[in-house]
């Protein structure tokens, strides 16, 4: 019976990133700040049920009471007091975890494009030059600046220990900040409904120490494999893959994304950035 506790570590519960930490926080707070209303209701349900009881015959029965004011108050001031409150605890946090908020102080971001597929996740680091399928490495420590676009229906990425939830849509571009703590292995999925194998939609987020992610992106320089027109239309094809790294991809690739699947009547039309003769 307490298996499904182990679902509590890949949550926010057990935040390992300064985005989910405030938004656990925040969680906690709010949750504390609300028992006010959830207590006196668990409480007063079963004494007034109990009170009204049908064998009770002591206590008069007035179905045309009164008004009454201090009953009134007691109905609107607190739950008025407690909405008000919430509104002054929740606009700055608003502003302090809107994922297009860059993460100051932890020097450089790292920048990552991000599209989703059925039935996977491709990644592009822009600087680096490189890309991967189904797998996010990022350094630990440092924030990481994510766009987001769809290749094809719109879709949604969850990392639920770094970060919230973001929308990914075809033709338009999103952001999310975030950044990991410490090293480790933390889940990534898409959490929007788009088919079938929508389930099988996971991939890690591997954090790593600056130098194990220097040698990362080394190694991935050095392979083979292109992101060229024929590795996207094999990608572009609805179904599953396991992660995948490529050494090239070619420039502005993002962009020609966003703009085939915003422009053209099929998500996947129009030139691929890898068949120009700039390339």
């Amino acid at each position: 019976m307490l298996s499904g506790c182990a679902a509590l570590d890949h949550g926010i519960l057990n935040a390992q990133g300064p985005v989910a930490s405030h938004e656990r926080h925040l969680l906690l707070v709010v949750s504390g700040i609300l028992l006010f209303v959830w207590v006196p209701v668990v409480i007063l349900v079963p004494l007034i049920a109990w009170h009204y009881r049908h064998s009770n015959a002591k206590d008069a029965y007035r179905p045309k009471w009164a008004f009454s004011w201090p009953l009134e108050g007691f109905i609107w001031i607190p739950p008025i007091g407690i909405v008000i409150l919430l509104a002054f605890l929740l606009w700055p946090a608003t502003q302090k975890d809107d994922p297009y908020t860059r993460l100051t102080g932890r020097g450089a971001p790292v920048r990552v494009q991000a599209i989703a597929l059925d039935w996977k996740w491709v990644f592009i680091y822009p600087d680096q030059g490189v890309a991967t399928v189904n797998q996010l490495a990022i350094p630990a420590g440092r924030p990481v600046a994510v766009e987001l676009t769809s290749g094809t229906v719109m879709q949604s990425l969850l990392l639920p220990q770094l970060a919230g939830q973001i929308y990914a849509m075809a033709g338009m571009r999103t952001r999310l900040n975030f950044a990991a703590d410490h090293p480790g292995r933390y889940l990534g999925e898409n959490v929007q409904f788009n088919g079938g194998k929508f389930a099988h939609q996971k991939f890690p987020i591997v954090s790593m120490t600056p130098d194990a992610y220097a040698a990362w992106i080394a190694h991935a320089r050095q392979g083979t494999k292109a992101l060229d027109a024929a590795t996207w239309a094999r990608l572009s094809r609805r179904d599953t893959t396991g992660p995948e790294t490529y050494s090239r991809v070619p420039g502005n690739f993002f962009n020609y994304v966003v703009t085939a699947t915003g422009g053209a009547s099929h998500p996947h039309s129009g030139q691929h950035p890898a068949t120009r003769k700039a390339h």
